[in-house]
């Protein structure tokens, strides 16, 4: 990546700043954009305050680069709201999430876009399983992620052959701020059990997926969807089950619990927030991922 220019909304913190991370690792030029500076700025990039909502803004954004080589697509996020809560009602409310998931990235691409066909560039989106599965309690996150994914194969599409567009599917990221949606250890612990790996993804694994993506290594990669899940979700009716339980229990017990205490004893590097795998964890970040 020595001599390419990425660009990662809300790149800030989180699976934002683990992306920022990884691109600077692979030895790229990295400017991070969000309405607010980060608390701990990541080291190797730069950062310029946008409000990715407004569209004049992140043109003028765009066109203040010296080039650009790729645009990861990570600023989302949606607090907790069923529909029809005291405040779930409120359409506005759910119009809001939808627009910074799906209309923010929509707006980047298409201000980008002039850039990156110049320099047959990448975008790598960043998903949710929240997008392939019911999201109770986020559901106008899951719909916006769902639409986030049609979005960018049509992208591939359109703008094939000089930009190439691509999605990362995420699953469960531990961050900083996981204590919030999981508990104590043993909470996350339990929460890592039900991961077919045994453990919740590192910034660190989003971003080396999202070099990967952007990189010449994919060159004939368009139009895909990456799932970074640590396997999905186990189906919940074989817990249910009483046939078969007990094989099926003493097969994965000790890869898991091998698995979980080292993902538990470590801290995560650089701890960061989550971004799309579980929306309720952007709760607290006024609406910014990363």
């Amino acid at each position: 990546m020595r001599g390419k220019l990425v660009v990662v909304t809300g790149g800030t913190r989180g699976v934002g700043a683990g992306i920022a991370r990884a691109f600077v690792g692979a030895g790229a030029e990295v400017v991070v954009c969000a309405r607010r500076p980060p608390e701990v700025p990541v080291d190797g990039a730069r950062f310029t305050a946008v409000d990715l909502r407004d569209p004049t803004a992140v043109h003028r954004f765009f066109a203040a680069l010296p080039r650009l080589d790729v645009l990861v697509n990570n600023a989302g996020g949606s607090p907790y709201r069923p529909l029809a809560d005291d405040t779930g009602t409120d359409i506005r409310r759910h119009a809001r999430v939808i627009e910074l998931n799906l209309t923010t990235p929509l707006t980047a691409s298409l201000a980008a876009y002039e850039y990156l066909k110049r320099s047959r560039g990448a975008i790598v989106m960043i998903g949710s399983v929240s997008g392939a599965r019911p999201s109770p309690g986020t559901a106008a996150y899951g719909a916006a992620k769902a639409g986030l994914e049609h979005l960018a194969r049509s992208m591939a599409v359109e703008w094939a052959p000089y930009i190439r567009v691509n999605t990362l599917v995420l699953g469960m990221v531990r961050t900083e701020l996981s204590h919030l949606h999981y508990g104590d250890e043993d909470g996350i612990a339990a929460v890592a059990r039900t991961v077919p790996l045994g453990r919740l993804a590192e910034p660190s694994d989003i971003g080396e997926a999202a070099v990967f993506l952007a990189s010449d290594a994919a060159a004939y990669i368009t139009g895909a969807s990456l799932l970074v899940h640590g396997g999905g979700e186990r189906p919940a009716f074989l817990d249910a089950a009483s046939a078969n339980k007990q094989a099926v229990d003493e097969a994965t017990s000790g890869a898991v619990d091998e698995a979980i205490t080292g993902a538990v004893d470590e801290p995560a590097a650089g701890a960061a927030t989550e971004v799309t795998g579980e929306p309720t964890r952007q709760a607290t970040k006024g609406g910014e991922q990363g």
